[in-house]
C-alpha cells in the first residue's frame, strides 16, 4: 500500500470514529476501540498449508467475520477497525500507527504458527509488556481467549509467552496481544484452520473473549 493510500485510510477510521461519537451523542458512554490485525498480506503470504492456503487469507477471514459477528449477531457493543481489509501488505509501522491515531484500547494481531517438526501443534499468545498495567491486561486477555479456545474449540494450549514483534514493542494500547491459532504445518491443525466454519467459531470466541474481557 502506497503511503498516500496509508494516510486516506487512516483519516478515514479518524473521520468515521467521530462521526460515530458524534451521533452516539455526549451522554453515551464511550465504547470500547478494537483494532483487529491479520497478519501479513500482499505479496508477505506469512505460513502455508502443503496445500497452498495462505495465513494471510486465513487472517483476514476470521478478522473479517470479527467484524461481522460484532455487527450483526452483538448489535455494535464494540467500535472495531481492522489493520487492512483486504489482500494488502500493509508495513508494521502503519499498524501500529493506526492504533495511536485511533487510541485503541485493545490491539490483537491474528496468526498461524509454522515448525520444521510437523507435529507441533497449540495456540500461543504473545505479549510485550510496557508497564505492570499494561501487562497485566495484555495477560489476561490473552488468558481469556485462549482458556476459550481450549473449551470451546478444543485447541491444545502452549501458554503466554514473551514477544518481541514489533507490532507489539511499538503498540500504546491497553491490552495488547499477538495471536497464534495453530500450526498450518501441522495437518489437522491446518485442515482445521482453513474451513470456513471453524473461522467463524474462532472469530465468535475472540469476539466473545474480548467482550467478557471489558465486561460487557
Amino acid at each position: 500500500m502506497n503511503t498516500l493510500n496509508q494516510i486516506t485510510l487512516l483519516l478515514f477510521c479518524l473521520v468515521f470514529l467521530n462521526l460515530s461519537y458524534a451521533q452516539n451523542g455526549k451522554d453515551q458512554e464511550k465504547k470500547s476501540i478494537v483494532i483487529i490485525d491479520p497478519g501479513h498480506g500482499g505479496k508477505d503470504a506469512g505460513a502455508t498449508t502443503r496445500n497452498g492456503i495462505k495465513e494471510k487469507d486465513i487472517a483476514l477471514g476470521i478478522a473479517s467475520k470479527i467484524v461481522l459477528l460484532n455487527n450483526t449477531l452483538f448489535e455494535n457493543p464494540l467500535v472495531l477497525f481492522l489493520t487492512r481489509y483486504t489482500d494488502t501488505l500493509i508495513s508494521l509501522g502503519d499498524r501500529t500507527q493506526l492504533t495511536k491515531r485511533l487510541k485503541a484500547d485493545i490491539f490483537i494481531s491474528i496468526h498461524c504458527n509454522q515448525a520444521l517438526n510437523r507435529t507441533a501443534s497449540g495456540t500461543e499468545v504473545f505479549i510485550h509488556p510496557k508497564s505492570e498495567v499494561q501487562a497485566s491486561a495484555s495477560a489476561y486477555l490473552g488468558f481469556i481467549i485462549q482458556k476459550r479456545l481450549v473449551d470451546v474449540l478444543g485447541i491444545k494450549k502452549r501458554g503466554l509467552k514473551y514477544g518481541n514483534f514489533q507490532v507489539l514493542r511499538d503498540n500504546n494500547s491497553n491490552a495488547t496481544i499477538l495471536l497464534e491459532l495453530g500450526f498450518l504445518s501441522q495437518t489437522d491443525e491446518a485442515f482445521y484452520l482453513s474451513k470456513d466454519k471453524s473461522q467463524e467459531a474462532i472469530a465468535m470466541v475472540i469476539l466473545q473473549s474480548i467482550i467478557k474481557f471489558l465486561g460487557l
